[in-house]
């Protein structure tokens, strides 16, 4: 079982937007089944609630673009399909993160443009401020963005894990396949080894 320092822990949730995971919206149509058949808004907020708890950082993760779309380079099929399906602009209410992930005032909200988040923001920098040594990564879809980030966290040094039971995507055969793909990157928890993992030490039994 892996031992999570809480000040050097940053949970980042991806994409908990109303456009994403609500059902009748623009992906929430492909990907809300399974987001609700897996309860990945409940756990992703149970996880959340854990690391702040032990004093950890949640770094909630919106892939917002300005109205006009200015912002969005279409080079990725991906993201061809927000802009033919006029989602996520910046002023809708289908890029907000779901009331039900309960974002607090100390988590660190990030938004970007691009399936990685670290791509042209300054998240690196941030957690590294911030003495992050671990990140876990959790949310939808688990084969796009969630895989994703795990992949520019490790990349970048981090020790990366995933919440297999927190994210979910389209289909159970490609939650899976993207779990497997993510083992050569970084180890799968649940959210209640999440919580056995970054309990304090000096924590009452």
């Amino acid at each position: 079982m892996a031992t999570l320092t809480p000040q050097a822990t940053a949970l980042l949730v991806v994409h908990l937007q109303h456009d994403i995971v609500s059902p009748h919206t623009a992906f929430g149509a492909l990907f809300n089944p399974q987001a609700v058949e897996r309860q990945v808004v409940s756990r992703c907020a149970q996880a959340m609630s854990l690391v702040r708890s032990a004093g950890g950082l949640v770094v909630p993760l919106r892939i917002v673009f300005k109205d006009d779309y200015s912002d969005l380079d279409p080079s990725l099929p991906l993201l061809q399909m927000v802009e033919q399906a006029g989602c996520l602009k910046e002023s809708d209410p289908g890029s907000q993160i779901v009331a039900e992930a309960g974002v607090d005032e100390r988590d660190l909200v990030v938004t970007h443009q691009r399936p990685g988040p670290f791509s042209g923001t300054d998240l690196h920098q941030q957690l590294q401020d911030r003495g992050i040594r671990n990140v876990v990564v959790c949310g939808v879809a688990t084969n796009a963005s969630v895989e994703g980030a795990v992949r520019q966290a490790a990349d970048l040094g981090y020790d990366t894990f995933v919440l297999a039971d927190a994210s979910s995507a389209a289909a159970p055969a490609a939650h899976e396949a993207s779990l497997e793909s993510m083992g050569l990157f970084a180890r799968q928890l649940s959210v209640a080894q999440l919580g056995e993992a970054i309990t304090p030490s000096d924590a009452s039994p």
